[in-house]
């Protein structure tokens, strides 16, 4: 556990707002991490570091989880082709204005986050659900895609933090079973709920943006210079909404299903990665049948197709690789375990609860990843609980909460690529976008945690 642990998450951060280049700060960082690594381990540095780069990717694509991730990210190119190609977007857009389901942007903005809401099961297919529906209404109602991924990236990892019948929960469920606590670890869990501030404070933001259709700061900008990114809007003959409907149906119907079936037929057991991979391909496959059926397409044509949609997202997909790859690298390298460490033992009570939100926002900021800030901070959460008699619920949801406020923030988080990809916004101006509302939500649940902490301790 060392300071230099830091420097890697701080160059990849570092060259992404300078050169604007993704790509290029994580391959930066993945090697400056592996550099470090061979200085701790005392190896010929250069060369050990690009052989290690190497071999980290190797052992992140072997990853059965992170393989799954990777084929579901290409295949949703492919899905994504399928709809705009067949005109079923269009169709989808008409329809559901002509039934005033959608016929103003704040029906729009509602119905996407209704849509992100009620697929709580797990965050990817949230914004996929969610992002995917909605693309084509906000082009309609000429609103940014920055707009639409602030809405389903900060719909998706808070509802499933709060409704907790899902994956998030076993996790956490999963973590707080290893110890003696003065609660059951069920109780704790959901008495995290009305206490996870961010997560609470996120949903809010995102309520406000929609009814008061207000856009602030970089985002504000975004929408002054909106420009139609692809042409999901071209009319194509003969277009049906079934062509979109009944494959975002397939996806999200088969999610649940595959939840079950993963599980053992208990929802929360189940195997997101596997589930959101499966529903994918289930959904590609119906809409490949839909096309083919409608004697407008050969197979052939929809071969080409669903391979022009791939490349298309393959620039996302590899910053989700690198983004992973890099996280690897940090755990091993203790970057995590150093960001915690500065929760400290000599501070006053009433601030251990808002330090906690504090380190596990730097930490999920720094690694791009919130479910293993849970993993490295609730183990230090815990004893402060039997130690110093602070309340279960209050300590776990401040970690929660600050696990998914970094999260939002950072720019190697591959939660907040899978956005991107779902919403069709550039990745940078995404984070751009997205950071002064995550930001806000912080500051305020900072003094949040602080007060109830000089209330109730």
């Amino acid at each position: 556990m060392h300071w230099y642990s830091i420097l890697p998450p701080v160059i990849a951060i570092l060259v992404v707002f300078w050169r604007k280049e993704v790509i290029l700060a994580l391959v930066l960082a993945i090697f400056s991490a592996e550099l470090l690594l061979a200085y701790q381990n005392q190896t010929e540095l250069f060369f050990t570091a690009a052989i290690g780069s190497i071999e980290r990717i190797i052992t992140i694509v072997s990853s059965s989880g992170n393989s799954r991730i990777l084929i579901f990210s290409v295949l949703i190119g492919a899905l994504l082709a399928y709809m705009r190609q067949s005109g079923g977007v269009t169709a989808t857009v008409e329809l559901l204005i002509n039934k005033g389901v959608a016929k103003s942007k704040k029906q729009v903005g509602l119905l996407t986050m209704f849509t992100g809401v009620v697929v709580f099961i797990e965050s990817n297919l949230s914004v996929l659900a969610a992002g995917i529906l909605s693309r084509g209404l906000f082009d309609k109602f000429k609103m940014s895609r920055a707009r639409l991924a602030y809405i389903i990236d900060s719909t998706s990892a808070p509802i499933c933090i709060l409704i907790l019948l899902n994956g998030w929960g076993a996790f956490i469920l999963a973590l707080l079973s290893q110890y003696d606590l003065p609660q059951s670890p069920v109780a704790i869990l959901w008495g995290t709920v009305p206490l996870n501030l961010y997560a609470i404070i996120a949903l809010l933001l995102v309520l406000y943006t929609i009814l008061a259709d207000k856009v602030h700061g970089p985002m504000k900008q975004a929408e002054r210079e909106l420009v139609l990114l692809d042409s999901e809007q071209s009319q194509v003959k003969g277009s049906k909404a079934r062509f979109m409907l009944l494959p975002l149906a397939t996806m999200i119907f088969g999610m649940i299903g595959f939840m079950f079936w993963t599980g053992d037929g208990v929802l929360a057991s189940g195997s997101g990665s596997k589930s959101v991979l499966y529903a994918t391909v289930l959904a590609l496959f119906v809409s490949y049948c839909l096309l083919l059926s409608s004697k407008r397409y050969s197979h052939q044509e929809l071969v080409d197709t669903g391979f022009t949609g791939m490349g298309e997202i393959l620039p996302l997909v590899t910053i989700v690789l690198f983004s992973l790859t890099l996280g690897a690298s940090l755990q091993e390298l203790g970057t995590g375990t150093y960001v915690a460490s500065i929760v400290g033992d000599y501070l006053p009570i009433s601030l251990v609860v808002p330090m906690l939100f504090i380190a596990g926002a730097l930490m999920s900021f720094s690694t791009g990843t919130s479910w293993g800030t849970f993993a490295i901070l609730i183990p230090i959460g815990v004893p402060l609980i039997q130690t110093l008699g602070l309340p279960p619920s209050l300590v776990i949801a401040a970690i929660l909460g600050g696990g998914i406020f970094g999260d939002h923030c950072s720019p190697i988080s591959d939660t907040t690529a899978v956005s991107s990809i779902a919403s069709g916004c550039d990745l940078l101006t995404h984070v751009r976008t997205q950071m002064p509302y995550a930001l806000v939500g912080g500051v305020i649940t900072c003094v949040g945690y602080f007060m109830i902490s000089l209330l109730v301790l």
